[in-house]
């Protein structure tokens, strides 16, 4: 990032950064409209906060884009862990379940995988922040409700096998808009009969914009007030 470009924040831009592990999505946009000064930011497309990787940001007149971004497809590095589950499919909550996979093949299991290429019916997690009556989906779950959820039409565009080293699988999925990783890990360790939990995730790419691309936060942050000498450090703690 030697070469420091110029940035005109309320006219537009879109920003790619690698979101830290722990980090909300909101974080990120919080950290980045207090340090750019600027009103306007906005995301295109949630990360969990146990997902790394790829976050498009906007800001000014570009946040008309959002919806756009987000109807892209994307692509992630996951890592599924298979013979135990959790309630939320990933490390949020605690081991509900544990089942033996040593009689699994690598046969098995990797056309188990390639069933889920293709459009299927995915039904988002009860641990995920979709709105029913008003109040985020984990908001329920937490308080142990049960809610009726309708599955929702989603489409693999590809899944490969990157490594297999039981009880770790991972892959790297291309997929549509509202495609639940955490959920295609669970749907994969229920076919196979053994359960699965999500352990790791990572995106990629989003429509044309890629990780190889995106800035480090503390990087950005740092370049930027050095560029900008009347920003006040106090406002980026």
């Amino acid at each position: 990032m030697s070469d420091f470009p110029f940035f005109d924040f309320d006219s537009g831009e879109v920003l790619l950064f690698d979101k830290p592990l722990h980090w909300t999505s909101f974080d990120v946009v919080n950290k980045i409209r207090r340090t750019i000064r600027t009103k306007k930011v906005g995301h295109a497309g949630t990360l969990d906060p146990l997902a790394t990787g790829l976050l498009v940001l906007c800001t000014g007149k570009m946040t008309k884009k959002i919806d756009g971004i987000q109807a892209t497809e994307k692509e992630y590095l996951a890592t599924i862990s298979l013979g135990k589950t959790t309630p939320s499919f990933d490390l949020e909550t605690a081991f509900d379940s544990e089942m033996d996979i040593t009689h699994l093949s690598t046969t098995e299991i990797e056309s188990i995988i390639k069933s889920f290429i293709g459009e299927q019916m995915q039904l988002p997690p009860m641990y995920s922040a979709l709105k029913v009556d008003g109040k985020r989906l984990y908001h329920h779950a937490r308080k142990g409700r049960e809610i009726a959820l309708k599955p929702r039409s989603i489409f693999i565009y590809s899944m490969e096998v990157i490594s297999l080293e039981l009880p770790e699988i991972q892959i790297l999925v291309r997929c549509s808009k509202g495609t639940y990783i955490r959920t295609l890990a669970h749907d994969i360790g229920q076919k196979l009969g053994v359960g699965a939990h999500l352990s790791a995730l990572r995106r990629t790419k989003v429509g044309q914009f890629r990780i190889e691309d995106a800035y480090d936060i503390p990087t950005f942050v740092s370049h930027f007030n050095q560029i900008q000498p009347n920003t006040n450090p106090t406002q980026n703690q």
